[in-house]
């Protein structure tokens, strides 16, 4: 049979691209005559970010697929080269002249450099390679004083499923042993009890959907083979540098459940069936119980919900009836802007680890109420919102810092990048042109001798411009 599908086109060949600079121009509001045309996009492999407007769909029908078929068909011509030339993610910049003429740059990939969201622009600098944000950093405190709840009862578990799965396979020690030596911890006994009844393997069921209906209901979720428990630590929460540097890890002295991003002791064995991962809870708060069952919110960075105090509680359908109890300690992450706080010094106090400026209509702040607070790592500042970035040098604890274009280059100019700086964003804000946001960057990056957003110049001839 004749393979009827195109050639994959190349990454550096200006034809792959030239569909996609083609629907951006259609696009572009009206220019002066005899003025060239400026786009700018960023295309993945999982997904892509271009300024064009969706067509509306006929009264009385819903959007479809072939409404913005010329817009996927444009796409995957990028991605195919994409996935050939082994790069996730591309951002770009075409000037094209009245006459057709067109110089389209490639704005990297690098390394040192995490993908923009919904823009063309670089997103956070990983300035210290393998570098995490503290919150990921962090590591269960002990908690010596904890036991298991009382109603962790390993009989009544047991005798509970199966009277509930009579045909369920168990699994064997051998296969108990080989997951603990895999995970690299102890099982705790009541998910022994619970993997001994039943080993919730798909093939088990014979494809019966019923039977997997079932065997949730009897357990309370859907329950993950041996083979796909897995450890919830930290790494196992994925989150860009951006917004895990803005994240913080709270736990008050009566919490069940730790704040953490996640921790060696939580074991995650089932789901929702809605995206949130059951865990039991080896390392739990102060006031918590080893074993308790905990969700892990598919929403949230940081944290979990107590479910059941124990696995047997979870089965049996008695959820947790522990109050939360209010937090009445000063955050630990701040935001000053025209909806939240009105001034620094509102903000300030030393427990204080992130504090982000946003949006104001007033006077720009002075840094002074916030430095020498020990424990501020963060800080995010709205272009145009700082009296003097200058005032940054003092504050000697960053791991993070994201400005305006502007204040990078005050910073830049006067040599005061802060040193102790893990990881550094440049905020844009409307269509400003990619170019000089990535020479920005590349000069950041050159302060640790990090890789460079590379640009490659491809030229190409779209025709006259009507």
């Amino acid at each position: 049979m004749v393979d009827q599908r195109p050639p994959v086109a190349s990454m550096l060949d200006f034809a792959t691209w030239e569909p996609v600079l083609r629907l951006l121009l259609a696009d572009h509001p009206p220019r002066r005559a005899g003025a060239s045309v400026r786009v700018a996009g960023r295309i993945g492999r999982r997904g892509w970010s271009l300024a064009l407007k969706r067509r509306m769909p006929p009264p009385g029908r819903a959007a479809q697929v072939e409404d913005m078929q010329e817009e996927f068909d444009a796409v995957k011509r990028v991605q195919r080269a994409l996935a050939d030339a082994g790069v996730d993610d591309i951002s770009f910049t075409a000037e094209i002249q009245p006459t057709g003429s067109t110089a389209l740059r490639l704005l990297g990939p690098s390394p040192a450099v995490e993908p923009g969201i919904g823009t063309p622009h670089p997103g956070a600098l990983i300035l210290v390679e393998g570098s995490l944000p503290e919150p990921w950093r962090r590591l269960p405190d002990p908690a010596p004083g904890a036991v298991p709840a009382p109603s962790a009862d390993l009989a009544l578990l047991e005798r509970t499923l199966r009277e509930r799965l009579p045909h369920a396979i168990g699994a064997t020690e051998e296969e108990i042993a080989a997951t603990e030596a895999r995970l690299g911890v102890t099982l705790p006994d009541e998910l022994k009890v619970l993997y001994r009844v039943t080993r919730a393997r798909w093939e088990d069921l014979g494809d019966d959907y019923e039977a997997a209906e079932r065997e949730c209901e009897a357990v309370g979720c859907d329950l993950f083979d041996l083979d796909g428990l897995y450890i919830a630590d930290a790494s196992s929460r994925h989150c860009r540098w951006q917004f895990a540097a803005k994240e913080a890890v709270v736990t008050p002295p009566d919490a069940m459940v730790q704040g953490l991003v996640g921790s060696p002791g939580w074991i995650a064995f089932g789901d929702n069936g809605g995206g949130d991962r059951l865990a039991i809870d080896l390392t739990p708060g102060p006031r918590g119980h080893i074993g308790q069952v905990i969700m892990l919110s598919h929403e949230e960075n940081t944290g979990a919900e107590l479910v059941a105090d124990s696995l047997t509680d979870l089965v049996l359908g008695r959820p947790s009836t522990e109050p939360s109890s209010p937090q009445m300690q000063q955050p630990v992450v701040a935001r000053v802007n025209t909806a939240s706080l009105k001034s620094i010094q509102a903000a300030a106090h030393p427990g204080l680890e992130v504090l982000s400026i946003g949006v104001w209509d007033g006077a720009p702040f002075r840094l002074a109420p916030i430095t020498g607070l020990p424990r501020l790592r963060t800080l995010t500042a709205y272009p145009g919102t700082l009296a003097d970035p200058l005032e940054i040098t003092k504050l000697t604890g960053l791991e993070f810092l994201e400005l305006g274009p502007q204040e990078w280059r005050v910073l830049l100019d006067a040599g005061a990048v802060p040193r102790s700086l893990s990881a550094a964003a440049i905020v844009v804000h409307g269509t400003q042109d990619p170019l000089p946001i990535a020479d920005i960057a590349n000069e950041i990056l050159a302060l640790w001798d990090r890789p460079q957003i590379t640009q490659t110049v491809l030229e190409g001839d779209l025709g006259p411009l009507a």
